[in-house]
């Protein structure tokens, strides 16, 4: 998985402006123009080993998902070979990653997430 740092575009300073009655300067506010942050999904992949128990388990633990939602992703990891966990801002999609992956290798089980960019 490769991170990569946004890059952070200097704004222009503000426009002094001078007012002619008094000789006071004002400056002018201008408004950024901010980009909301990239969205990544956190997506689980399917292997012959890890338990169906476990993958609802982790799912409900580090997701928040309640039975019927879990098992569904969980079908859809066992069906499809992957399924989506979440979308989440970058630095919460790869803490979400770390804890499957350290909860998976724990319990010995092979299960694999990662974290891909959401195109939008």
């Amino acid at each position: 998985m490769s991170t990569k740092i946004p890059k952070i575009i200097p704004q222009p300073p503000a426009k002094p402006q001078v007012d002619d009655t008094d000789g006071t300067v004002v400056l002018e506010r201008r408004t950024q123009k901010t980009k909301p942050p990239k969205l990544y999904q956190v997506v689980m992949l399917n292997d012959d080993y890890t338990p169906m128990e476990f993958v609802v388990i982790v799912i409900q633990e580090f997701f928040g998902k309640d039975l019927e939602t879990a098992t569904q992703i969980m079908l859809k990891i066992h069906l499809d070979g992957r399924g989506v966990c979440g979308v989440y801002s970058r630095d919460v999609a790869a803490t979400k990653v770390n804890q499957v992956m350290e909860a998976a290798n724990k319990a010995g089980h092979p299960l694999q997430c990662v974290a891909e960019p959401l195109d939008s």
